[in-house]
């Protein structure tokens, strides 16, 4: 199992995020490279970067992301608000190990079908965001006639590896992963990461139990609940 600590970027600064609500990461430094580089000198193995202002459609942080990519000293997966061809090529072009495919798996699927086409699986996952088990799109506003596993389905047929799965009501509100709909999805044969809700280690023991390829951590982090050292060590055992 990966853990993959969570650097969220708002107005080029590090924040926390609750149910798509950001508030400054005050315990961490504003420079999100050096927030990646001290998770490196803990340990982690990735990183997880958003840019909240594209993913929100306020702007964007480009020039931090291309800084990030390439100073970042872990390999980085890149998600929010990438929901062009050409953004996803820029991010790859960069630096970034992995980007996350989002909103356009659900509503664009010949364009999901070009990018796995053109920069293979291990380049790209599918972000699916559930609500009340449907998927959720732009920003959680709206709700598909389409559950989670159907949609993870479709993109595995497509030629899909990797899933980071999310319930959208658990997301910065620390109150646990949704470990079952995960499974869920994980029993497609796809290599599924569990993102939103985790609170303490035994979250983590959790989705480590489940068979789950990975985690993204980042409220629990910048408060303090646990250390990366901590999580990591739960993440291995």
């Amino acid at each position: 199992m990966e853990l993959y600590p969570a650097v969220d970027v708002q107005g080029g600064r590090v924040v926390r995020l609750r149910q798509g609500e950001a508030q400054r990461a005050t315990a961490y430094a504003d420079d999100p490279v050096a927030v990646a580089r001290q998770f490196a000198r803990d340990g982690a193995r990735w990183v997880h970067f958003v840019d909240l202002d594209r993913a929100l459609g306020r702007g964007d942080n480009r020039a931090l992301a291309r800084r990030f990519l390439g100073a970042a000293g872990v390999p980085v997966q890149v998600g929010g608000g990438l929901r062009t061809e050409e953004a996803i090529d820029e991010m790859l072009a960069w630096g970034a190990t992995r980007v996350v495919i989002g909103t356009k798996a659900a509503t664009d699927p010949a364009m999901v079908a070009r990018l796995l086409e053109r920069h293979g699986p291990e380049r790209l996952a599918v972000g699916i965001d559930a609500k009340d088990g449907r998927v959720a799109v732009r920003g959680w506003t709206e709700v598909f006639d389409l559950t989670a596993p159907q949609l993870a389905e479709r993109v595995k047929a497509q030629g899909a590896r990797t899933v980071i799965y999310t319930d959208v009501a658990r997301d910065g509100m620390l109150a646990g992963p949704d470990v079952a709909g995960a499974r869920a999805i994980a029993a497609l044969g796809l290599d599924t990461i569990a993102s939103g809700g985790v609170a303490a280690l035994d979250d983590v023991r959790a989705i480590r139990t489940a068979g789950l390829a990975g985690a993204v951590v980042g409220r629990a982090l910048y408060e303090g609940r646990f250390t990366l050292a901590e999580a990591l060590q739960c993440a291995a055992a």
